[in-house]
């Protein structure tokens, strides 16, 4: 295997990108054919996939290289139509990797369902009876899905909270390499005539939730106060400011929106890459951020004076999965796990949570220094000059006179572009 060297990648044509990927031996030899040849999901399958099929929806797939994360180097496939993302994701790994990478906790590895019952005349005895046949009830649950417990998975433990007119049975679940949706939801309606017998009430609904908190994830890093600036000066000013930004998205909620929405940014380009539920991530991920009664920033930074350091951490549940819906059926996410070296759901966990808090840092690390628009406006303008009908080698001279415009837009565009080329056939 051949050393892949990241320098400029950036600038190289995505040809020339493959290339390097194919002469690194980064990808098994069918996905990098199905690069090479740029197979995508195929319309039939797609139709199998969702109802009411007509055609499909490309988005970029572009690469956040040289990931250190728990002292293993990863190249993170993302998904996303939004300029600037992947060149933050990979310009914080950059910095953050010069001060030993990520760290990473998987506190567990659970799902969770529940089954709500009302119309209950006592909640006390239905209390009782129910935690009084508790392991019958882990045992009812796991014999209605005897394969993920073959594997060793299965249903671990049972609780109940009374919230007004509802019992609410909770059980955690072990779904091995699955997000296990259909898993949670087979087991929970197995429990309903039982628990009806037994609370002597009614069942309102039996499904899974989104709200993992038994699939927390955690990362971490630090970085020294030369990665801020070279100025020492302007780098301990930077890393207050930081903290400072910090700390006001655990204060307003208009605030730790948009913060956690940068967050969000990483992890979902992720999560759609691998052919995962973006939106069941981002569902738990808010939910947790309000967990309080306040919705709160998901990450914060701190800065050590004494050692001259910055330290970042990010938690939030991460119930993704390797197998099962629609992971094995497309092409590109086949690539995309390949890629990753077909990494575990819980090594996957961990990636995108890292990737959400190397998000997390260029962003305010950006906001708090030349500030957000300096990166988008050229972004921006390069947005336009496509959509005005620019050629790759007009793109350039057309962002530059786009910049130097009191106001972009595509109107300005277009007339520009007819000057330059205007001017080429003069």
């Amino acid at each position: 295997m051949t050393k892949l060297k990241w320098t400029g990648f950036a600038k190289k044509s995505p040809q020339e990108r493959i290339n390097l990927l194919k002469n690194a031996s980064l990808l098994q030899t069918n996905n990098q054919e199905n690069l090479d040849k740029q197979v995508e999901l195929p319309l039939d399958i797609a139709n199998q996939m969702v109802e009411n099929v007509i055609t499909k929806l490309a988005l970029p797939l572009a690469i956040a290289p040289d990931f250190l994360v728990d002292g293993k180097t990863y190249h993170l496939p993302m998904v996303t139509e939004e300029p600037s993302v992947v060149a933050a994701a990979s310009f914080a790994a950059k910095l953050i990797k010069r001060s030993g990478g990520f760290t990473t906790t998987i506190h567990n590895r659970q799902m969770i369902g529940q089954v709500a019952l009302f119309d209950l005349h006592d909640f006390e005895e239905a209390t009782t009876a129910i935690l009084h046949q508790k392991q019958l009830l882990i045992s009812l649950a796991n014999q209605a899905h005897p394969s993920i417990v073959k594997r060793g998975g299965g249903a671990r433990d049972l609780w109940l909270e009374q919230k007004e007119d509802f019992l609410i049975v909770y059980i955690s679940i072990n779904t091995k390499e699955a997000m296990g949706a259909n898993i949670v939801n087979t087991m929970m309606e197995a429990l309903v005539p039982p628990l009806e017998k037994l609370s002597k009430g009614q069942a309102l609904m039996a499904i899974l939730s989104n709200y993992a908190t038994e699939s927390l994830v955690t990362a971490k890093c630090h970085l020294k106060l030369s990665s801020l600036s070279r100025n020492h000066d302007e780098a301990h000013l930077l890393a207050q400011k930081l903290v400072k930004a910090s700390q006001l998205a655990q204060l307003d909620p208009y605030r730790a929106s948009t913060h956690n929405k940068g967050i969000f940014n990483g992890i979902d380009a992720l999560v759609l890459a691998t052919g995962n539920d973006w939106r069941a991530i981002e569902a738990g991920g808010h939910a947790y951020a309000a967990r309080d009664g306040q919705y709160r920033g998901l990450s914060q930074w701190t800065y050590d004076q004494k050692t001259a350091t910055i330290h970042g951490q990010l938690t939030l549940p991460m119930p993704i999965a390797t197998r099962g819906g629609s992971i094995g059926l497309n092409p590109t996410v086949t690539l995309a796990h390949d890629l990753l070296g077909n990494p575990n759901a819980k090594e996957l966990a961990g990636l995108m949570t890292c990737l959400g808090l190397a998000q997390n840092f260029a962003a305010l690390k950006a906001l708090t220094s030349t500030g957000i628009q300096a990166g988008h406006m050229k972004l921006q303008a390069k947005s336009l000059a496509l959509l005005a009908g620019a050629k790759e080698a007009e793109v350039g001279p057309l962002v530059q006179k786009l910049l130097n415009e009191k106001h972009m837009n595509l109107a300005t565009a277009e007339s520009l572009l007819n000057s330059l080329r205007n001017a080429k056939r003069s």
